[in-house]
């Protein structure tokens, strides 16, 4: 019987341990970043200022679930990639739909060149930053394990910054 008990109390001591923002952490896993407000960010990057706080996973990645046209998709922060990046099936949830036709821009990635899909995304929400207009790539089934966020959204915002296990966007 205490067995459990101190099982339960060993998790409470490390989440104490690890310090203030677990609800904030626990909140990130499901996709959901508090926000107060929303920041409109354009092509000049105005908008009301708000910061979006992400926290490092156990492989040392940022994971972030941000609505792409209004639908939630899983995506890693890259700071190396040039233009967004989303896999084919990201892209169908999304509700982007291409013909196979579309897949023309050579793109180099560190498996080799990959023949993408340009195409732009009108909304992107990050807790609450959004970022309109956005350049992007689809890449075919298989080529890409895991949506991108890269540099076509991350310029957008006033700035973000890496410390201590966190980063932090700027809107």
């Amino acid at each position: 019987m205490t067995r459990p008990l101190h099982w339960a109390f060993g998790v409470l001591a490390g989440a104490v341990a690890l310090g203030g923002g677990t609800a904030e952490r626990v909140a990130h896993l499901f996709g959901q970043t508090p926000a107060p407000a929303a920041a409109a960010v354009n092509g000049s990057g105005a908008g009301t200022a708000l910061t979006v706080t992400l926290h490092q996973d156990l492989a040392g990645h940022y994971t972030v679930h941000p609505l792409v046209e209004g639908r939630r998709v899983r995506m890693m922060v890259d700071t190396g990639a040039t233009l967004c990046a989303f896999t084919q099936d990201d892209a169908e949830r999304a509700g982007i739909r291409l013909d196979p036709r579309a897949f023309t821009k050579p793109m180099g990635t560190a498996n080799g060149v990959v023949r993408g899909a340009p195409v732009r995304i009108a909304e992107m929400q990050v807790g609450g930053i959004t970022v309109r207009d956005v350049e992007a790539v689809v890449l075919p089934r298989g080529r890409l394990g895991t949506s991108l966020l890269g540099m076509s959204f991350l310029r957008r915002l006033r700035g973000f910054e890496v410390e201590a296990g966190r980063l932090t966007l700027r809107g």
